[in-house]
């Protein structure tokens, strides 16, 4: 069984052992919590690349106990020609999900990272150079990795949809089969393009030399983007949005993500809190507290500039109490509303200085696009399928605009002076499990890794799930299910581990200097500490 791991000096959890060492390292050549996540970041890009990559986004929130958090926002736009005409044109009344024409937003992440340098440069005291930060990364691109066992099972559930796509094959099905777990995957061109980046600057993403491969690349496969839609994109910093829960403040992104809602399934839930964690009574609140806040996330959060109320007007005191009206108590509510895929990865780091990092980074679906340029090796996002080409959606697409995004970090300042950094992998499932993990941890006073490794649920579908059940691990007490669906809840009972859930984790600072880590038997990751 995992315990909760601790230390002083310094700490990194993410969901593959490679990037937490690799943030490690970087803490111990003396490097601050944000120079620790650019290396994890860089060195899980490399070692999960059906969950994330150079083609993706991220979001960052970093801060430290006593201050609020700020927020980097590292998402791209839609390409300038993207609009419903582009694809209707086509013959498409709706944007494909996989291949060329999904690829129709920017990638972000890496100017997110050049980003979170200059804040740890001008705030935190950062010195070492980028070369440093991208030298694990490239090691494990040039030299190899062991396969894991989720990426081996991705790449045989997505193959149908994928293996025609050109450049999918060539890196994921060599000789015509899916890599075995354990065999080595090298990915020689990621590496050249991780060096070129660690000596030309980051910007050469969007403004340099790669910048026009990855462009000329696009064009030739056929997305909409283009070198003038790169060269337009800088990751931005931004107020992060917060809300009081029962004496502790949570932080979580603005729009375009959906952390309005990971923030209003706690604030309708410590309205009238369960005295129990885990209950019938539990599950139930926390169920119906979903239903409630993603009806207000899927008709009105998108891109800030097309949102007609501020997204911080929803977790007003007057909109709660109003919104917590709609929450079922007797019975579950009906919940036909349509859900999105996700494959993310969630990592938090934190030094001695207690300066901490909750950061998130993001392909959308497993493999994104599945476009993967042949110059540059980076496997392209499908984030833009997100958009709607019916022009009365609330993500309507539209040139230039910024797609909604399901991942979004969290942290929290607990009452007595605590710093949580806390987050998960999964779709819809990240708010949710958020919502389990704070719960556990903060209000129900359970161990944080046991808040992790605890039997988790999920309403709605992600990770290529059919229906929009609520899905429940079974090592959950059968009388809670079983009272669950008395109560009308649609019910599916799933592994008892299992990869749907997310792959979670957190880190706690107390104000003593004690750091406290967790990461997710659910995944291939580690707390590393020092």
């Amino acid at each position: 069984m995992l315990q909760t791991k601790r230390s002083y000096r310094g700490m990194v959890t993410a969901p593959h052992h490679l990037a937490a060492q690799a943030g490690l390292s970087v803490l111990s050549d003396g490097g601050n919590a944000i120079e620790a996540m650019i290396a994890a970041a860089s060195t899980i890009a490399v070692v999960y690349p059906h969950m994330n990559g150079l083609g993706g986004d991220s979001f960052w929130l970093v801060g430290k106990a006593g201050s609020a958090p700020i927020g980097i926002q590292a998402c791209g736009r839609a390409a300038k020609l993207a609009d419903r005409n582009w694809y209707r044109e086509r013959g498409y009344t709706a944007i494909p999900g996989r291949g060329p024409l999904s690829a129709l937003t920017v990638a972000g992440t890496v100017d997110g990272w050049a980003k979170a340098q200059e804040v740890s440069r001008q705030r935190h005291g950062g010195r070492l150079p980028m070369s440093r930060l991208l030298q694990d990364s490239i090691r494990y691109a040039w030299e190899g990795v062991p396969v894991t066992q989720t990426l081996h099972n991705n790449t045989i559930s997505k193959r149908p949809e994928l293996e025609n796509i050109a450049g999918f094959a060539d890196v994921y099905l060599p000789e015509g089969k899916p890599l075995a777990v354990g065999a080595k995957l090298r990915q020689p061109r990621v590496a050249d393009t991780l060096a070129r980046l660690s000596q030309a600057g980051l910007s050469d993403f969007y403004r340099g030399d790669l910048a026009r491969s990855m462009a000329a690349d696009l064009e030739k496969a056929g997305s909409p983007l283009r070198l003038a839609d790169l060269e337009a994109h800088h990751a931005a910093v931004v107020t992060p949005l917060s809300l009081e829960v029962a004496g502790h403040k949570i932080y979580n992104m603005p729009p375009p993500t959906q952390g309005l809602a990971s923030l209003l399934i706690l604030g309708l839930y410590a309205r009238q809190a369960i005295e129990r964690a885990d209950s019938n009574e539990y599950l139930h609140r926390l169920v119906e507290c979903t239903k409630a806040a993603f009806r207000v996330r899927n008709r009105y959060v998108t891109d800030p500039d097309y949102m007609e109320r501020a997204a911080a007007d929803y977790l007003t005191e007057q909109s709660l109490a109003e919104l917590e009206k709609t929450v079922s108590i007797e019975r579950a509510a009906p919940w036909p509303d349509p859900p999105a895929k996700g494959d993310t990865v969630w990592l938090a780091a934190t030094d001695r200085t207690g300066l901490s990092v909750s950061f998130i980074q993001s392909i959308y679906w497993e493999f994104g696009s599945g476009v993967i340029l042949p110059g540059s090796g980076v496997t392209w996002q499908n984030r833009g399928t997100s958009f709607s080409l019916d022009e009365k959606s609330p993500n309507s697409l539209e040139p230039q605009r910024l797609p909604f995004h399901t991942i979004q970090p969290a942290m929290a300042e607990l009452s007595d002076g605590r710093l949580m950094a806390y987050g998960t992998m999964g779709g819809e499932g990240q708010p949710q499990t958020q919502a389990a993990i704070f719960t556990r941890y903060a209000m129900h006073g359970q161990d944080l890794q046991s808040a992790i490794t605890a039997p988790r649920w999920l309403l709605g579908r992600t990770w290529g799930a059919e229906n929009n059940s609520l899905k429940i691990e079974s090592r959950y007490d059968p009388v809670v299910v079983e009272t669950l669906r008395g109560l009308g809840h649609d019910i599916d009972v799933v592994g008892p581990f299992e990869e749907v859930m997310g792959h979670a984790g957190a880190i706690v600072r107390h104000p003593d200097g004690l750091l406290e880590g967790a990461s997710d038997p659910r995944s291939d990751g580690v707390v590393a500490a020092r």
